[in-house]
């Protein structure tokens, strides 16, 4: 049993490995490729300063989707924009008559974000008590919330855009570097670090894996599967605030339909980093590696004039690739060496 899960490691660390091989490449290739058709520009230090501040609103909801697809039992969060959209949009109309924005900015943000991840909090735990405790299939429950977090965001704002007006230290979250970094992409780096850590040294990070990779010796081995599934949900629910908190952030403006793509993506972003939909493996720096690549292919496509449709075509297209290529070994393809 131990030589079988030793071997079993040594499989996962040689996968990974290569994963992240292939992902620091197509980093590179896309940055090489961006010079050759959109010039020094695109290598500007505010060009670098604009990819990283719109990475981590994508990037902290694809880690939920990553967390939901290694506790296996076909985890997937498909509620995380919306729910996303209604921390901010809920969160600010609670707060706009209570305290006031020109008297007190700071105190308002800090209560803002609180409230947006109390939101996040609530969301969570209802999709993790849908999946864990009634039992319901993760990619119904989450797709079911969906569409009931976006029907309150419809309903408190009449489907109309919500401005929050200039908010000095919230815009500053969002917009302004510090030592050439904005603050919103240090704060989603220190979150990938922190989520990796766990994942990696903690228990709970050990269970969740077992759990995705083999439910039935999970469960054997006394690990609580209705608890972790909870848990992990209402971690990504909890992700999905934070990344609702960036976007009002950077836009000044909430609104229940912004990102109606992002969905899309952010499971784009995660099967590109080589996490198993089936459950079981993924890893944090391979998810941040897979975004980062395609945020800036997403600005080179904006340097090109490309037309937004033909974007989610692409990612549309590069998604059924990768879902297709992770069912085939193409080292069997190759001639075995005896």
């Amino acid at each position: 049993m131990a030589c079988g899960c030793a071997g079993g490691n040594a499989l996962f660390v040689r996968w990974s490995d290569r994963q992240l091989n292939f992902l620091v490449f197509a980093n590179a290739l896309v940055i090489a490729v961006a010079v050759i058709f959109a010039g020094d520009t695109f290598l500007s230090l505010y060009n670098f300063q604009s990819m990283s501040a719109q990475v981590p609103e994508l990037a902290l909801l694809a880690l939920g989707v990553m967390l939901a697809m290694i506790a296996g039992n076909g985890g997937i969060d498909l509620s995380g924009i919306a729910l996303a959209n209604l921390s901010g949009i809920a969160s600010y109309l609670l707060m706009r008559d209570w305290v006031s924005v020109d008297d007190q900015p700071l105190t308002f943000v800090w209560i803002f974000a609180g409230i947006a991840l109390l939101i996040g909090l609530a969301g969570g735990m209802i999709n993790g008590a849908l999946v864990a405790f009634v039992g319901l299939t993760p990619i119904i429950a989450t797709l079911g919330t969906q569409l009931f977090f976006t029907g309150i965001a419809v309903v408190i704002t009449n489907g109309s855009a919500v401005s929050l007006g200039y908010i000095e230290p919230l815009d500053n979250f969002g917009n302004t570097p510090v030592f050439g970094v904005p603050m919103c992409f240090a704060l989603f780096i220190a979150i990938a670090v922190l989520l990796g850590i766990v994942l990696r040294y903690t228990p709970f990070g050990l269970k969740l894996y077992l759990m995705g990779s083999n439910a039935k010796a999970a469960r054997y081995a006394g690990i609580p599967q209705r608890h972790m599934l909870f848990l992990t949900y209402t971690v990504c629910g909890i992700l999905a605030s934070i990344a609702g908190i960036i976007i009002a952030a950077r836009t000044s403006s909430v609104k229940w339909d912004y990102g109606t793509s992002y969905v899309l993506i952010a499971i784009l972003i995660v099967v590109m980093a080589g996490v198993r939909p089936e459950g079981g493996y993924g890893r944090v720096i391979c998810v941040v590696l897979s975004a980062t690549a395609l945020q800036m292919l997403s600005s080179l496509f904006n340097f090109l004039d490309i037309s937004n449709f033909f974007r989610d075509c692409a990612w549309g297209l590069l998604l059924l690739i990768f879902l297709a290529t992770s069912r085939f070994d193409l080292r069997a393809l190759l001639p075995s060496r005896r």
